[in-house]
C-alpha cells in the first residue's frame, strides 16, 4: 500500500478503535472553526478526516473504499507521493473551507468521495459490480454510492455531494483544462512541494558505464 494511503488507513482504524475503547470521544475529533481558531484545538484539522464512526459494518465499508480508490489514485500518480499528497492538501483545504457553511463536522466521507469521483472519471471504460447485483461503468460509481447511503441512512448524503464537487474541480483543472489551454496545469504541485518528496539521487562517485562495453562484456543469453 502506498505511503499516504497506508498512513491514512491506519490512522482511520486506530481512531475508531480509540473511540470504541473510550480513550477519546467523537466530540474531541470533529472540525469546528471556533474550536480550532479560537480555542487553539488544531488537531481537529486532521481528526475530522480520520473518524468514520465506531467499529461497525459501515466503518468497514468506508475503509474499503478509502484504501481501494486512494491506493489506485496514489499508484497512478507515480513513485513520488508529491502529486497525490498535493491532491490531498487541496481537497482537505477546500473541504475545511466549506464545512462551516454546510455544517459538516466530519469530513472523512467527503474526502473519500472526492477521490472516488476523480478515479471514476479517469477510468470511464472500467466496469464495476456493486454487491454483485448491479453492473455499471466507473463514472456512475459516486452516484451509486450516494443512492446506497440514501437508502441506508435515509438522508441526502451532503458530505458525499460536497466531495463530488471538490473532486470535479480537481478533475476539470487537471484532466480537462490542460487540453484546452496549451497544456497548462494550474493544480499541479509547485516546485517547493516536489522538492520535499523528490530528492535528487546522490552521486556515488562511480564513473558512468559505456553501454556498448557493458553489452560486449555481458554473457550471451540463448
Amino acid at each position: 500500500m502506498p505511503v499516504c494511503t497506508r498512513y491514512w488507513t491506519t490512522a482511520t482504524i486506530a481512531t475508531s478503535v480509540l473511540v470504541q475503547c473510550h480513550v477519546i470521544t467523537p466530540f474531541q475529533l470533529f472540525y469546528s472553526f471556533r474550536a480550532v481558531f479560537v480555542k487553539n484545538q488544531y488537531w481537529r484539522i486532521l481528526t475530522t478526516f480520520l473518524y468514520f464512526g465506531p467499529l461497525s459494518l459501515d466503518l468497514l465499508f468506508h475503509v474499503f473504499f478509502l484504501q481501494r480508490y486512494s491506493r489506485l489514485l496514489e499508484e497512478s500518480s507515480g513513485r513520488s507521493p508529491a502529486h497525490f499528497s498535493w491532491l490531498l492538501l487541496y481537497a482537505t483545504t477546500l473541504l475545511l473551507a466549506l464545512s462551516p457553511m454546510l455544517s459538516i463536522p466530519f469530513l472523512g466521507s467527503a474526502l473519500s468521495s472526492s477521490l472516488v469521483y476523480i478515479w471514476s472519471r479517469r477510468n470511464p471504460e472500467t466496469r464495476l459490480s456493486f454487491l454483485g447485483l448491479l453492473v455499471f461503468a466507473a463514472p456512475y460509481l459516486p452516484w451509486v454510492l450516494m443512492a446506497f447511503s440514501l437508502v441506508l441512512h435515509g438522508t441526502v448524503p451532503k458530505d458525499e455531494i460536497c466531495g463530488v464537487i471538490v473532486g470535479h474541480i480537481w478533475y476539470f483543472f487537471s484532466d480537462v483544462y490542460p487540453s484546452l489551454h496549451g497544456g497548462q496545469r494550474p493544480l499541479d504541485p509547485p516546485q517547493f512541494w516536489r522538492n520535499l518528496f523528490e530528492r535528487a539521487p546522490q552521486d556515488t562517485g562511480a564513473a558512468p558505464i559505456n553501454n556498448e562495453i557493458a553489452a560486449a562484456a555481458a554473457p550471451e543469453v540463448r
